[in-house]
């Protein structure tokens, strides 16, 4: 292979190349990119066998062709080049990459024994704005486990329900639900897909300028493709029963706040400042004009903020862990929001006022006194 291209179009693509390369990689070609090139391009893939990225960009190419080579000293060696143009070539198993006053050579790996990453794109299930669509997945993906051990929890849920779908991600102790989420543009969509929550982070982060992100599924491959400008996402759906989220969600409630958001996340922070020794766990106590967030740690001290709120329902009391509701208060960009609850021991919602298409859950912690 020979082709010219410019450094810094291949440093921005980097970094979520490298997020699909593991270091506990049990087959050392998985260790490495695969490099391509053909018609004007170069393309490069990494794969774990878990999720793959695949990117391309740019090339005046001379002679086609591929080879792998290690991943992490290829990246660390350009990221650290200023721009400026660059020659890549192979010379029997060596890559050679030459710029105006640098020189290096890689040691390579046979192509043919790189995993395809892609073998269908598979039916095209819609396509969404870019920034929609993050907008959705990150009111939600917070909540699924980062244990995969819990493989149906790790995942989010896309259900058909009518007309529309739900996102639904949970770990167990919190729940992230929006209804009423429409998906255009594509073909015959299943009634259930299950996502891992690792490939949907990935697609969070990847940056490209693209506006439109299209989705595809293989029912061949059991795989979820994202496709968005030079950069496709792959990732293998997960296969299980995900749990009956239903039955956990309250039907009514005795107490409802309304809060300004902002408001109670400063609250939360200053409070789990005392939270850390106790099991990070924070109170609230629900009065008629507002919430009294507390927390208590016997050798360190105490604390309480007063949040501004109005109340309809009964006083009440209830004890939940400061990281969620650090999650839930900071992922969300709407400051009204609403607090429903029934009791200290039963789940408590948040939820957008106005906005009946989503609610969170968080299960809560008994707590003495």
């Amino acid at each position: 292979m020979k082709a010219f291209f410019l450094i810094e179009n291949l440093q921005k693509k980097l970094p979520h190349l490298g997020h699909a390369i593991s270091p506990r990689n049990q087959l050392p070609i998985l260790g490495n990119f695969l490099l391509e090139t053909k018609k004007g391009k170069i393309k490069i893939s990494a794969t774990d066998l878990e999720i793959g990225v695949v990117s391309t960009l740019s090339a005046n190419v001379e002679k086609e062709g591929e080879i792998t080579v290690p991943a992490r000293a290829f990246s660390d060696l350009l990221q650290n080049i200023v721009g400026g143009k660059m020659e890549i070539g192979t010379k029997d198993s060596t890559l050679r990459l030459k710029g105006s006053k640098i020189e290096a050579n890689f040691q390579t790996m046979p192509p043919d024994d790189y995993p395809r990453i892609i073998e269908e794109k598979g039916e095209k299930i819609g396509e969404f704005n870019r920034k929609d669509l993050t907008k959705e997945f990150q009111r939600v993906v917070f909540s699924a486990s980062s244990d995969t051990g819990r493989a149906n929890l790790s995942g989010i849920l896309i259900k058909k329900e009518g007309k529309t779908f739900s996102l639904v991600a949970t770990d167990g102790y919190r729940l992230s639900l929006r209804t009423g989420f429409s998906i255009k543009g594509g073909g015959q969509i299943p009634d259930k897909i299950l996502i891992p929550s690792r490939v949907i982070r990935e697609l969070l982060g990847i940056k490209e300028d693209s506006e439109e992100i299209e989705m595809f599924v293989s029912k061949k491959t059991s795989q979820i493709i994202f496709s968005m400008g030079d950069t496709i996402l792959v990732g293998r759906l997960i296969e299980a029963e995900y749990p009956t989220y239903e039955k956990i969600i309250p039907a009514d409630f005795s107490t409802k706040l309304e809060f300004m958001r902002q408001d109670l996340l400063s609250a939360v922070k200053i409070c789990s400042v005392f939270a850390r020794e106790t099991a990070n766990i924070i109170r609230f106590s629900l009065k008629k004009d507002k919430f009294i967030v507390s927390a208590n740690t016997p050798s360190v001290g105490d604390d309480m903020v007063e949040v501004d709120a109005k109340m309809v329902g009964e006083e009440n009391e209830i004890a939940f862990n400061a990281r969620y509701l650090l999650d839930i208060l900071s992922f969300l960009d709407d400051e009204e929001m609403v607090f429903e609850m029934s009791g200290p021991l039963s789940p408590g919602v948040f939820k957008i006022k106005n906005d009946p298409t989503f609610l969170h859950l968080i299960m809560p912690i008994r707590v003495q006194g």
